[in-house]
């Protein structure tokens, strides 16, 4: 092949799909109406409660599943005296729970309403009882129907206000109360995300069309994933989780790849290429960069297969679908509609901007920056590495957990104060473990003599203050044992409970009748189960996604030392990413900033979940950065002017696709739930230090040390294939100059 020819699979895709340009967006057309049609017509299986559980929880949900046991959705009525005279054994406190006790029967919408005399939910200091009971139907769905029950408490609430606190709480009265206060947050931060995105890109280019083609691209690629997610779910089900992430994943590399190629079109076209020379050159160059950056981005959202969690392995594989569906759409169907626009892309010009000038023209901010960074690049990386190390210092002191409900939602809801009120009179009472029991006859001697010692045992041994519940399904040889945990809210001292529940208490009774199963499951338990496969598929995802990346860029750019300082510089930023966390959420410091509170900890999911995000995303920006370092290095340029030309004519471009990811990402951190604003603040953090610190200061200040270590690849490894494709502009315009074929027509 001559140095003339153009190589490699962008530059193909992108030189086909330029003379074809009609069939290319027919057949992108095609693919999306055909993943959507196949999407809908086979239906979506969503991950189950089994599904999305491991170890004794898992176990649990499958016996009750195999049962055919529906658990109703349990409520209770917490009645709280407001002095300190007014007792449960007195006359008034009865009447209140028999008013309790009439009102929630009349709704016609419960059953199995308990008395707290009759089942022992009487507070130590007698001054609270519970009065609880079941939802009828489906309970899934019985956040819809307890309405009319919560106001039938709330009217017995206003006989008794002088002297009773009377207050509901349990599953539907809490979904709903949720859905009511937070449910349209998702879907406003998922709405605005579009329009936010366009605005920035408005900026950008100063027109309508070139501002609308990234939005277009990134949209049909997240219709398209959605088809396919629910062809796939059918082996690997999804969830609602996995639609935001997938959402905000495609959303980001969409628009990223589209202004990469587009700005590299248009930078071309401005130095008097013609539309032809121009379309090929940003397929070979950009084009290039896409691809290769795709795969990485792919490679990194695979980790999360590796956790064995469905719910991360419907986030891992959605967001790999749709950072490929946008990386083929970018080499394929852009290059096609860029050649029928032509000059028409730059219509619907707004007049108050001026034309942008592309991103081969030099920034004078970063050229500002490069001149001081690359004059002395010993201090650059000393000053820049030194602060983003104290910056990710307070990572090592990150405590992760579960957040409970008043860490998740604050007190500015009744019913998180209902809660915390119900876990001070009654520790453990709003989520008490659940001790799944199956025997071959449950009502044998030895089995029901089991119960009872487990029961008692529970007390006795101090992971339970009572009172202990047993729940006996004698169809189905079944019992259930709920055990309210003593450390009630605080998770580690709950999770402690369960430990002796399960390693001391069970053995003991339960433990000893053969053939008797008795997984211990409830949300403690679930959590505790949770962060175990957690914390054992955090090694294994690290190694996958740090090798995997560091031989994609080795077998990329045939460099050893590009490989290496990649992966040093992203996992530099996903540290600094973790200490701002840390500092914000954790220890409180600066947390009204972002309107959050310091929680005292971090969500269990979040830090491998941005670990993998970040460390994908992170790799749009250097591969590109670096690309485009490579290639003026490739046309004859020193490393330190190739480094000079690629960050400056860069700048634009990352600088554009940075704000639109940390103004989305941002939306996330204004939700009302701190999960949420954990996940939107350690994303748009980590892209801003990314986009500047990362790429603007520390890697050029690395390579200019480096010289031309930078492209060093052992002989050892020289019978690597040689990937690189080194298409520098003057090369793909030799080729197209020498081609015998009409123009493109514009």
């Amino acid at each position: 092949m001559g140095k003339a020819d153009v190589r490699g699979f962008a530059a193909r895709a992108g030189g086909w799909s330029a003379r074809h340009r009609w069939a290319a967006v027919g057949i992108w057309i095609l693919f999306v109406v055909l993943a959507m049609g196949l999407g809908s017509a086979m239906g979506r299986v969503d991950v189950g409660d089994a599904d999305g559980l491991k170890g004794e929880t898992r176990t649990a949900a499958t016996i009750i599943e195999d049962a055919g046991i529906e658990e109703p959705a349990g409520e209770t009525v917490l009645l709280q005296a407001k002095g300190g005279e007014l007792k449960a054994t007195d006359a008034e406190f009865r009447q209140a729970v028999q008013a309790v006790t009439a009102a929630v029967e009349k709704t016609g919408r419960v059953t199995d309403v308990t008395s707290p005399y009759d089942t022992d939910t009487v507070s130590k200091d007698g001054r609270s009882a519970l009065v609880q009971f079941d939802m009828r139907g489906d309970a899934e769905t019985a956040g819809e129907r307890v309405e009319p029950v919560l106001k039938a408490v709330a009217g017995v609430q206003e006989r008794y206000a002088d002297t009773l606190r009377i207050e509901e709480i349990g599953s539907a009265s809490m979904n709903k109360t949720f859905a009511d206060a937070f449910g349209d947050d998702f879907k406003q931060a998922e709405y605005s995300a579009v329009p936010v995105a366009l605005g920035i890109l408005l900026i950008a280019f100063g027109a309508l069309v070139a501002a609308l083609l990234p939005v277009a691209l990134a949209l049909t690629a997240i219709m398209a994933t959605m088809g396919l997610m629910g062809v796939v779910s059918h082996l690997q089900p999804m969830s609602e989780t996995a639609d935001s992430v997938m959402l905000l994943v495609g959303l980001a590399v969409g628009v990223d790849y589209c202004l990469f190629y587009l700005r590299r079109e248009r930078e071309e076209r401005e130095a008097g290429r013609d539309a032809q020379t121009a379309l090929r050159i940003a397929a070979a160059t950009s084009g290039r960069a896409i691809v290769v950056s795709g795969v990485t981005v792919c490679v990194a959202m695979a980790g999360m297969l590796f956790t064995g969690l469905a719910e991360f392995e419907a986030m891992g594989l959605a967001s790999l679908m749709v950072v490929a569906v946008a990386m083929v759409g970018s080499v394929t169907v852009l290059p096609a509609l860029l050649s029928l626009l032509g000059e028409r892309v730059e219509k619907g010009r707004l007049p108050f901007l001026r034309r942008r000038k592309s991103a081969g023209t030099e920034n004078r901010f970063w050229s500002a920056v490069l001149k001081r960074v690359l004059a002395r690049p010993w201090v650059s990386v000393a000053v820049a590495g030194g602060a983003l190390l104290a910056v990710a210092a307070p990572a090592l002191g990150m405590k992760t957990q579960d957040l409970t409900l008043e860490q998740e939602f604050g007190d500015r809801l009744p019913i998180v104060q209902t809660y915390v009120r119900v876990n001070e009179a009654f520790p453990g009472g709003t989520a008490p473990a659940e001790v799944v029991v199956k025997a071959k006859d449950i009502a044998a001697p030895e089995v029901r003599s089991a119960l009872e010692e487990f029961k008692a045992e529970a007390v006795s041994s101090g992971a339970s203050r009572g009172p202990v519940e047993i729940k006996v399904h004698q169809r189905q040889n079944l019992a259930y044992v709920y055990v309210p945990l003593v450390g009630g809210s605080d998770l580690d001292a709950a999770g402690r409970s369960l430990v002796k529940l399960r390693d001391e208490v069970r053995p003991a009774t339960l433990g000893k009748v053969a053939g008797v199963q008795a997984p211990i499951t409830g949300d403690v338990a679930g959590s505790h189960d949770f962060n175990d496969q957690l914390v054992g598929s955090v090694a294994p995802v690290f190694v996958f996604v740090v090798v995997f990346a560091f031989l994609l860029m080795l077998v990329s750019f045939r460099s050893l030392t590009v490989a290496i300082t990649s992966i040093a510089l992203n996992l530099l930023s996903v540290g600094a990413a973790y200490g701002i966390l840390v500092a914000v959420f954790q220890h409180g410091w600066g947390a009204s900033l972002v309107g959050a509170e310091g929680v005292g900890a971090i969500v269990t999911w979040l830090p491998l979940f941005l670990f993998v995000i970040l460390f994908g995303l992170s790799m749009d920006y250097h591969v590109f950065v670096v690309s485009r370092i490579r290639e003026a290095r490739s046309r004859g340029r020193s490393t330190h002017d190739a480094i000079t030309h690629g960050v400056v004519t860069t700048a634009g471009v990352v600088t554009s696709a940075a704000v639109i990811m940390v103004a989305v990402f941002a939306i996330f951190g204004t939700l009302s739930m701190q999960s949420m604003k954990q996940m939107g603040v350690g994303l748009a953090a980590a892209v801003l230090i990314d986009a500047t610190i990362i790429r603007g200061v520390l890697l050029p200040a690395v390579m200019a040390l480096l010289g031309e270590r930078n492209w060093y690849l052992p002989a050892w490894l020289r019978w690597m294939p040689d990937l690189t494709h080194d298409e520098s502009a003057e090369a793909v315009a030799q080729a197209a100059a020498g081609e015998e074929k009409t123009p493109l027509k514009v």
